[in-house]
Protein backbone atom coordinates (compact mmCIF):
# COMPACT_ATOMS: atom_id res chain seq x y z
CA UNK A 1 0.00 0.00 0.00
CA UNK A 2 1.18 3.57 -0.76
CA UNK A 3 -0.02 5.71 2.52
CA UNK A 4 -0.92 8.69 2.44
CA UNK A 5 0.96 9.80 5.57
CA UNK A 6 4.44 7.76 7.14
CA UNK A 7 6.81 8.87 9.65
CA UNK A 8 10.04 9.49 8.63
CA UNK A 9 12.28 8.60 11.57
CA UNK A 10 15.63 6.86 12.08
CA UNK A 11 18.67 5.73 14.18
CA UNK A 12 19.30 9.43 15.13
CA UNK A 13 15.65 9.60 16.69
CA UNK A 14 16.16 6.25 18.30
CA UNK A 15 20.13 7.49 20.14
CA UNK A 16 17.53 10.28 21.20
CA UNK A 17 15.51 8.47 23.49
CA UNK A 18 17.77 5.72 24.15
CA UNK A 19 19.87 8.96 25.89
CA UNK A 20 17.00 10.05 27.57
CA UNK A 21 15.85 6.51 29.38
CA UNK A 22 19.61 5.77 29.90
CA UNK A 23 19.25 9.17 31.96
CA UNK A 24 16.14 7.70 33.87
CA UNK A 25 14.53 11.07 33.52
CA UNK A 26 11.53 10.52 30.87
CA UNK A 27 8.76 12.75 32.02
CA UNK A 28 8.41 16.45 31.72
CA UNK A 29 12.27 17.78 32.33
CA UNK A 30 15.18 19.27 30.81
CA UNK A 31 14.96 17.98 27.07
CA UNK A 32 11.36 19.22 26.63
CA UNK A 33 12.71 22.94 27.89
CA UNK A 34 15.64 22.27 25.47
CA UNK A 35 12.68 21.65 22.36
CA UNK A 36 10.98 24.47 23.56
CA UNK A 37 13.72 26.40 23.41
CA UNK A 38 15.16 25.25 20.14
CA UNK A 39 11.40 25.68 18.29
CA UNK A 40 11.38 28.98 20.05
CA UNK A 41 14.65 29.82 18.23
CA UNK A 42 13.15 28.26 14.72
CA UNK A 43 9.91 30.56 15.12
CA UNK A 44 11.98 33.76 16.28
CA UNK A 45 10.02 33.96 19.11
CA UNK A 46 10.49 34.38 22.90
CA UNK A 47 11.22 30.42 24.41
CA UNK A 48 9.15 31.39 27.64
CA UNK A 49 5.90 31.56 25.43
CA UNK A 50 6.39 28.10 24.25
CA UNK A 51 5.06 25.07 25.49
CA UNK A 52 5.70 21.45 24.35
CA UNK A 53 2.07 19.50 25.38
CA UNK A 54 1.02 16.29 24.88
CA UNK A 55 -0.87 16.52 21.44
CA UNK A 56 -2.02 19.42 19.07
CA UNK A 57 -5.65 18.89 20.23
CA UNK A 58 -4.55 19.56 23.72
CA UNK A 59 -2.77 22.89 22.55
CA UNK A 60 -6.00 23.61 20.88
CA UNK A 61 -8.31 23.34 23.74
CA UNK A 62 -5.86 25.37 26.13
CA UNK A 63 -5.44 28.40 23.94
CA UNK A 64 -9.06 28.64 23.47
CA UNK A 65 -9.30 27.71 27.33
CA UNK A 66 -7.23 31.24 27.74
CA UNK A 67 -9.74 33.22 26.15
CA UNK A 68 -12.31 33.22 28.65
CA UNK A 69 -15.05 32.92 26.62
CA UNK A 70 -18.83 33.12 27.79
CA UNK A 71 -22.34 31.79 26.88
CA UNK A 72 -22.84 34.14 23.77
CA UNK A 73 -19.61 34.22 22.56
CA UNK A 74 -18.46 33.34 19.14
CA UNK A 75 -15.93 32.36 17.60
CA UNK A 76 -15.02 32.38 13.86
CA UNK A 77 -12.89 29.74 11.99
CA UNK A 78 -13.15 27.92 8.24
CA UNK A 79 -15.55 25.61 7.98
CA UNK A 80 -12.85 23.35 6.18
CA UNK A 81 -10.75 22.52 9.43
CA UNK A 82 -9.94 20.33 11.64
CA UNK A 83 -12.62 19.32 14.26
CA UNK A 84 -10.81 19.61 17.26
CA UNK A 85 -11.06 23.73 16.71
CA UNK A 86 -14.72 24.01 16.77
CA UNK A 87 -14.86 20.76 19.41
CA UNK A 88 -12.80 23.70 21.75
CA UNK A 89 -14.76 26.11 21.43
CA UNK A 90 -18.07 24.10 22.09
CA UNK A 91 -16.05 22.41 25.04
CA UNK A 92 -15.84 26.30 26.40
CA UNK A 93 -19.78 27.16 26.27
CA UNK A 94 -19.08 29.17 23.24
CA UNK A 95 -19.93 28.97 19.83
CA UNK A 96 -18.18 28.08 16.39
CA UNK A 97 -18.99 30.67 13.50
CA UNK A 98 -17.65 29.29 10.13
CA UNK A 99 -17.05 30.86 7.14
CA UNK A 100 -16.37 30.19 3.51
CA UNK A 101 -12.87 29.43 2.04
CA UNK A 102 -11.54 29.81 -1.64
CA UNK A 103 -12.46 27.29 -3.77
CA UNK A 104 -8.91 26.59 -4.71
CA UNK A 105 -6.33 27.41 -1.77
CA UNK A 106 -9.25 25.72 0.85
CA UNK A 107 -7.71 28.76 3.22
CA UNK A 108 -10.19 31.77 4.25
CA UNK A 109 -9.53 35.14 2.61
CA UNK A 110 -10.02 38.31 4.60
CA UNK A 111 -13.01 38.69 3.07
CA UNK A 112 -14.32 35.77 4.19
CA UNK A 113 -13.74 35.74 7.58
CA UNK A 114 -14.72 39.75 7.85
CA UNK A 115 -18.18 38.47 6.28
CA UNK A 116 -19.16 36.38 9.63
CA UNK A 117 -17.72 38.38 11.99
CA UNK A 118 -20.54 40.28 14.85
CA UNK A 119 -20.42 41.61 17.75
CA UNK A 120 -20.24 38.98 19.86
CA UNK A 121 -16.73 37.73 18.04
CA UNK A 122 -14.28 36.91 20.44
CA UNK A 123 -11.40 35.36 18.14
CA UNK A 124 -10.64 33.74 14.91
CA UNK A 125 -9.26 30.64 14.54
CA UNK A 126 -7.50 30.13 11.04
CA UNK A 127 -5.87 27.33 9.59
CA UNK A 128 -2.90 27.20 7.37
CA UNK A 129 -4.39 24.45 5.06
CA UNK A 130 -2.32 22.13 4.07
CA UNK A 131 0.97 24.07 5.21
CA UNK A 132 0.12 26.68 2.89
CA UNK A 133 -0.11 30.07 4.61
CA UNK A 134 -2.60 31.59 3.12
CA UNK A 135 -4.25 35.27 4.02
CA UNK A 136 -2.47 35.33 7.41
CA UNK A 137 -1.02 38.96 7.08
CA UNK A 138 -4.25 40.84 6.19
CA UNK A 139 -6.60 38.61 8.55
CA UNK A 140 -4.04 39.41 11.41
CA UNK A 141 -4.18 42.91 10.89
CA UNK A 142 -7.58 42.86 10.76
CA UNK A 143 -8.16 41.31 14.44
CA UNK A 144 -5.60 43.71 15.66
CA UNK A 145 -7.27 46.47 14.30
CA UNK A 146 -10.63 45.54 16.05
CA UNK A 147 -9.20 44.04 18.89
CA UNK A 148 -10.03 40.23 17.67
CA UNK A 149 -7.96 37.81 19.09
CA UNK A 150 -6.35 35.49 16.42
CA UNK A 151 -5.41 31.93 16.99
CA UNK A 152 -3.72 30.11 13.95
CA UNK A 153 -3.63 26.50 13.87
CA UNK A 154 -0.08 25.81 12.29
CA UNK A 155 -0.87 22.06 13.05
CA UNK A 156 0.34 21.24 9.72
CA UNK A 157 2.62 24.51 8.84
CA UNK A 158 6.52 23.61 11.40
CA UNK A 159 8.45 24.87 8.01
CA UNK A 160 5.49 27.54 6.76
CA UNK A 161 6.05 31.67 6.70
CA UNK A 162 5.23 34.25 4.67
CA UNK A 163 7.92 37.40 3.64
CA UNK A 164 10.49 34.91 6.27
CA UNK A 165 7.93 35.32 9.02
CA UNK A 166 6.98 32.01 10.80
CA UNK A 167 3.28 31.33 10.37
CA UNK A 168 2.32 31.34 13.81
CA UNK A 169 4.05 34.31 14.92
CA UNK A 170 1.67 36.45 13.19
CA UNK A 171 -1.57 36.07 15.73
CA UNK A 172 -1.79 36.02 19.59
CA UNK A 173 -1.66 32.15 20.13
CA UNK A 174 -0.87 29.71 18.24
CA UNK A 175 -0.64 25.11 17.77
CA UNK A 176 1.33 23.14 16.23
CA UNK A 177 0.93 19.15 16.34
CA UNK A 178 3.31 16.77 16.10
CA UNK A 179 1.59 13.29 15.62
CA UNK A 180 2.65 10.57 13.65
CA UNK A 181 1.15 11.65 10.02
CA UNK A 182 2.70 15.28 10.37
CA UNK A 183 5.83 17.02 9.11
CA UNK A 184 7.54 17.00 11.99
CA UNK A 185 6.81 14.13 14.51
CA UNK A 186 7.28 13.14 17.88
CA UNK A 187 4.84 10.19 18.17
CA UNK A 188 2.54 12.77 19.70
CA UNK A 189 2.42 15.82 20.85
CA UNK A 190 2.00 19.58 20.03
CA UNK A 191 3.63 23.04 20.72
CA UNK A 192 1.72 26.37 21.86
CA UNK A 193 2.96 29.54 21.31
CA UNK A 194 1.29 32.65 23.30
CA UNK A 195 2.26 35.56 22.89
CA UNK A 196 1.71 37.50 26.19
CA UNK A 197 4.38 36.92 28.83
CA UNK A 198 1.52 37.38 31.64
CA UNK A 199 -0.86 34.57 29.39
CA UNK A 200 1.77 32.31 28.87
CA UNK A 201 2.76 32.26 32.42
CA UNK A 202 -0.89 31.29 32.79
CA UNK A 203 -0.92 28.64 29.88
CA UNK A 204 1.87 26.85 32.39
CA UNK A 205 -0.08 26.53 34.79
CA UNK A 206 -3.09 25.46 33.20
CA UNK A 207 -1.53 22.67 31.38
CA UNK A 208 0.13 21.08 35.00
CA UNK A 209 -3.13 21.02 37.22
CA UNK A 210 -3.19 24.38 37.50
CA UNK A 211 -0.61 24.75 40.12
CA UNK A 212 1.01 27.75 40.78
CA UNK A 213 4.75 26.10 41.03
CA UNK A 214 5.88 22.56 40.86
CA UNK A 215 5.09 20.36 43.84
CA UNK A 216 7.54 17.26 43.40
CA UNK A 217 11.58 16.87 42.80
CA UNK A 218 11.83 20.25 41.06
CA UNK A 219 10.18 22.18 43.70
CA UNK A 220 12.76 21.17 46.85
CA UNK A 221 15.00 22.93 45.20
CA UNK A 222 13.40 25.90 45.99
CA UNK A 223 11.03 26.14 48.70
CA UNK A 224 10.15 24.27 51.74
CA UNK A 225 7.68 21.83 52.25
CA UNK A 226 7.44 21.37 48.67
CA UNK A 227 4.91 19.01 48.60
CA UNK A 228 2.12 21.47 49.52
CA UNK A 229 -0.33 22.15 46.76
CA UNK A 230 -0.70 25.73 45.40
CA UNK A 231 -3.15 25.59 42.77
CA UNK A 232 -4.59 28.77 42.06
CA UNK A 233 -7.75 27.46 39.46
CA UNK A 234 -8.36 24.02 37.71
CA UNK A 235 -6.24 22.89 35.15
CA UNK A 236 -5.57 19.37 33.50
CA UNK A 237 -2.01 17.59 32.92
CA UNK A 238 -1.63 17.67 28.97
CA UNK A 239 2.37 18.45 29.42
CA UNK A 240 5.10 16.89 26.80
CA UNK A 241 7.89 14.68 28.48
CA UNK A 242 11.54 14.30 27.88
CA UNK A 243 11.35 11.12 25.33
CA UNK A 244 8.71 12.73 22.69
CA UNK A 245 10.54 15.87 23.24
CA UNK A 246 13.96 14.17 22.03
CA UNK A 247 12.67 12.86 19.00
CA UNK A 248 10.98 16.26 18.68
CA UNK A 249 14.25 18.39 18.70
CA UNK A 250 15.61 15.42 16.13
CA UNK A 251 13.42 16.20 14.15
CA UNK A 252 13.50 19.89 14.18
CA UNK A 253 17.25 19.31 13.08
CA UNK A 254 15.82 17.73 9.96
CA UNK A 255 13.41 19.74 9.20
CA UNK A 256 14.64 21.22 6.31
CA UNK A 257 15.67 17.89 4.53
CA UNK A 258 12.21 16.53 5.25
CA UNK A 259 10.58 19.27 3.64
CA UNK A 260 12.80 19.42 0.94
CA UNK A 261 11.89 16.15 -0.19
CA UNK A 262 7.94 16.92 0.25
CA UNK A 263 8.98 19.65 -2.30
CA UNK A 264 10.82 17.48 -4.49
CA UNK A 265 7.78 15.11 -4.76
CA UNK A 266 5.34 17.68 -5.24
CA UNK A 267 7.31 19.22 -7.84
CA UNK A 268 7.12 15.63 -9.79
CA UNK A 269 3.61 15.33 -8.80
CA UNK A 270 2.81 18.84 -10.35
CA UNK A 271 5.33 18.37 -14.00
CA UNK A 272 3.58 15.01 -14.20
CA UNK A 273 -0.14 15.75 -14.06
CA UNK A 274 0.22 19.04 -15.79
CA UNK A 275 -2.68 19.26 -18.85
CA UNK A 276 -4.11 15.75 -17.72
CA UNK A 277 -7.55 16.43 -18.50
CA UNK A 278 -10.27 16.68 -15.61
CA UNK A 279 -7.42 17.54 -13.01
CA UNK A 280 -6.74 20.28 -11.03
CA UNK A 281 -3.40 20.91 -9.29
CA UNK A 282 -2.80 23.18 -6.60
CA UNK A 283 -2.68 26.68 -7.04
CA UNK A 284 1.20 28.19 -7.49
CA UNK A 285 1.99 29.91 -3.62
CA UNK A 286 2.00 33.33 -3.73
CA UNK A 287 5.35 35.55 -3.55
CA UNK A 288 7.17 35.53 -0.52
CA UNK A 289 4.62 32.56 0.95
CA UNK A 290 6.84 29.20 1.71
CA UNK A 291 4.89 25.65 2.57
CA UNK A 292 5.68 23.01 4.83
CA UNK A 293 4.04 20.59 1.73
CA UNK A 294 1.87 18.58 4.44
CA UNK A 295 -0.97 18.01 1.59
CA UNK A 296 -0.70 17.56 -2.06
CA UNK A 297 -4.24 18.13 -3.06
CA UNK A 298 -6.12 17.80 -6.59
CA UNK A 299 -9.56 18.72 -7.51
CA UNK A 300 -11.65 16.14 -9.89
CA UNK A 301 -15.29 16.29 -11.68
CA UNK A 302 -17.45 15.82 -8.38
CA UNK A 303 -19.54 12.82 -9.45
CA UNK A 304 -16.11 10.82 -10.60
CA UNK A 305 -14.34 11.95 -7.05
CA UNK A 306 -15.32 8.92 -5.26
CA UNK A 307 -15.00 6.72 -8.12
CA UNK A 308 -11.75 7.59 -8.29
CA UNK A 309 -11.09 7.07 -4.53
CA UNK A 310 -12.04 4.08 -4.18
CA UNK A 311 -10.53 2.65 -7.80
CA UNK A 312 -6.95 4.20 -6.14
CA UNK A 313 -7.41 2.03 -3.40
CA UNK A 314 -8.00 -1.03 -5.10
CA UNK A 315 -4.64 -0.35 -6.99
CA UNK A 316 -3.13 0.08 -3.39
CA UNK A 317 -2.96 3.65 -3.25
CA UNK A 318 -4.52 5.22 -0.11
CA UNK A 319 -6.28 8.80 -0.66
CA UNK A 320 -8.80 10.81 1.02
CA UNK A 321 -9.80 14.45 1.51
CA UNK A 322 -9.45 16.65 4.50
CA UNK A 323 -11.09 18.36 5.71
CA UNK A 324 -15.10 17.41 5.45
CA UNK A 325 -16.66 20.76 6.18
CA UNK A 326 -17.45 21.66 9.70
CA UNK A 327 -20.80 23.18 8.65
CA UNK A 328 -22.66 20.01 7.75
CA UNK A 329 -21.61 18.41 11.49
CA UNK A 330 -25.40 18.52 12.56
CA UNK A 331 -23.39 18.85 16.54
CA UNK A 332 -22.37 22.64 15.98
CA UNK A 333 -25.82 23.58 14.82
CA UNK A 334 -24.82 25.54 11.92
CA UNK A 335 -27.80 26.30 9.49
CA UNK A 336 -27.24 28.26 5.87
CA UNK A 337 -24.63 27.02 3.18
CA UNK A 338 -21.16 27.92 2.14
CA UNK A 339 -20.84 27.02 -1.34
CA UNK A 340 -17.10 27.24 -1.82
CA UNK A 341 -16.66 24.69 0.72
CA UNK A 342 -19.62 22.43 -0.22
CA UNK A 343 -17.85 22.70 -3.50
CA UNK A 344 -14.77 21.43 -3.02
CA UNK A 345 -15.89 19.23 -0.80
CA UNK A 346 -17.44 17.12 -3.56
CA UNK A 347 -14.37 17.81 -5.70
CA UNK A 348 -11.02 17.71 -3.90
CA UNK A 349 -8.67 14.49 -2.93
CA UNK A 350 -5.30 14.60 -1.38
CA UNK A 351 -3.18 12.32 -2.64
CA UNK A 352 -0.05 10.37 -0.87
CA UNK A 353 2.57 12.87 0.48
CA UNK A 354 5.31 12.19 2.75
CA UNK A 355 9.53 11.83 2.59
CA UNK A 356 9.22 8.27 2.60
CA UNK A 357 7.71 7.69 -1.02
CA UNK A 358 10.33 6.89 -3.70
CA UNK A 359 10.16 8.36 -7.31
CA UNK A 360 8.76 5.08 -8.64
CA UNK A 361 5.84 5.55 -6.02
CA UNK A 362 4.79 8.90 -7.27
CA UNK A 363 4.80 7.56 -11.05
CA UNK A 364 2.67 4.44 -10.04
CA UNK A 365 0.07 7.38 -8.18
CA UNK A 366 0.03 9.48 -11.57
CA UNK A 367 -0.39 6.65 -13.52
CA UNK A 368 -2.99 4.63 -11.96
CA UNK A 369 -4.85 8.43 -11.02
CA UNK A 370 -4.86 9.31 -14.94
CA UNK A 371 -6.52 5.74 -15.46
CA UNK A 372 -9.05 6.37 -13.19
CA UNK A 373 -9.95 9.97 -14.05
CA UNK A 374 -9.64 8.50 -17.74
CA UNK A 375 -12.36 5.92 -16.62
CA UNK A 376 -14.46 7.97 -14.36
CA UNK A 377 -14.52 11.29 -15.60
Amino acid sequence: MINLFEPQLGDAELAAMQEVVHSRWIGHGPRTAAFEAEFAAHLGVDPAGVLFLASGTASLFLAVELLDLQPGDEVVMPSVSFIAAANAVLAEGARPVFCDVDPRTLNPSLEDVAAVVGERTKAVVILHYGGYPGDVRRIADFCRERGITLIEDAACSAASSVDGRACGTFGDLAIWSFDAMKVLTTGDGGMLYVRDPELARRARRLSYHGLARLSGFSGAKVAGRWWKIDAQEPGRRVIGNDLTAAIGSVQLRRLGELVGRRKEIVDRYGRELAGVDGVRRPPELPAGHRTSYYFYWIQVPGAARDDIASDLLAAGIYTTFRYEPLHRVPLYGFTGSLPHAEQLAAETLCLPLHPGLSDADVHTVVTELRSAVKRRA
